[in-house]
């Protein structure tokens, strides 16, 4: 077979390192990274295909390839787990993150506006955006027992972070589905959490359901917690719903996923640099990895990584 001819071939030197999900050996997406490196090397690119079985062992491929070879970019086939990757292999450096979403929150993505499930489309904005250089985004930085954590979309530390623990346990159902069972299923225990928050040197007592501190707007697969939040902005969005009773949380609900809540006398927003989150018993989610327990430092880098966006 005589393989298709170069189509407008990017100029920047080196090649794409392309990272594919460990776990994406199942559904309609499994076959997403041998298309996506069928188009790079359609485009005239020369691919580098990384795989491994668990993420530890892909990370360790990764930062082995970025340090060895003349990469043009590192492109990460998968979800916001894949996107976490990339973050903390690439920011603070030049080298450009480029993103096939084919996972089941694809949360950054939707911050970013990239076509989801639809492979020739995301490759087309990659090679588009190294011809054109792409675009500088903020990133968070989180620490937790005395290890840092990049994250460019969204830390949870509260319900959320605890209905992405109980989504994380189960294999079945995928996509939104899982995480808004899961959440139901939360909700029969849950109680207030009292937080020490300090946020800009300024510390207060908050009582709530749920703290969060985005770079961007969406968590649990599309849900528009923060539909002002920018991620070029060089701030983050501090994001408090206060205690409610169950019956007005589940009231409250359907309005995030349009971004409709942020008027409720319960929900809180401000632009912050610096946050410290201090509670019992509570543990972080970024970008829905988990990070650890609280108590918990964040702050924004502003221009930290380079996206083909």
């Amino acid at each position: 077979m005589t393989p298709p001819a170069a189509v407008n071939p990017s100029s920047k030197p080196g090649v794409i390192v392309m990272a594919i999900n460990p776990a994406a050996s199942f559904g309609r997406t499994r076959h997403a990274g041998d298309h996506a490196a069928a188009q790079f090397r359609a485009a005239g690119r020369d691919v580098v295909v990384l795989q491994a079985g668990n993420y530890l062992n892909l990370r360790r491929l990764v930062d082995q390839t970025l340090a060895g070879a003349a990469v043009a970019a590192l492109v990460v086939v998968g979800g916001d787990g894949m996107v976490h990757l990339g973050v903390n292999a690439l920011a603070g450096g030049e080298v450009p993150l480029g993103i096939v979403p084919s996972g089941t929150g694809n949360d950054v993505a939707r911050l970013l506006g990239l076509p989801l499930h639809d492979t020739p489309a995301a490759c087309r904005l990659i090679l588009g955006a190294m011809a054109s250089g792409g675009r500088r985004i903020d990133a968070g930085r989180v620490t937790a027992d005395g290890q840092s954590t990049f994250f460019v979309g969204v830390l949870s530390a509260g319900f959320d972070a605890a209905v992405n623990e109980r989504a994380n346990s189960w294999r079945w159902p995928r996509g939104k589905s899982r995480y808004n069972l899961a959440m139901l299923k939360e909700l029969g225990s849950f109680r207030r959490i009292d937080y020490v928050v300090t946020a800009d040197n300024v510390t207060w007592r908050q009582p709530a359901l749920l703290i969060s501190v985005a770079n961007g707007q969406y968590i649990g697969g599309g849900m528009r917690i923060t539909p002002d939040a920018s991620p070029d902005d060089g701030l983050l969005d501090l994001f408090v719903v206060k205690p409610l009773s169950r019956m007005r949380f589940l009231m409250v609900f359907p309005k995030v996923f349009a971004g409709k809540h942020t008027s409720h006398a319960a929900v809180e927003i401000q632009r912050v640099r610096t946050v410290r989150l201090e509670a019992e018993g509570v543990v972080a989610y970024a970008d829905g990895e988990r990070i650890g327990s609280l108590p918990v430092d964040v702050h924004v880098v502003p221009n930290a990584l380079r996206v083909l966006a």
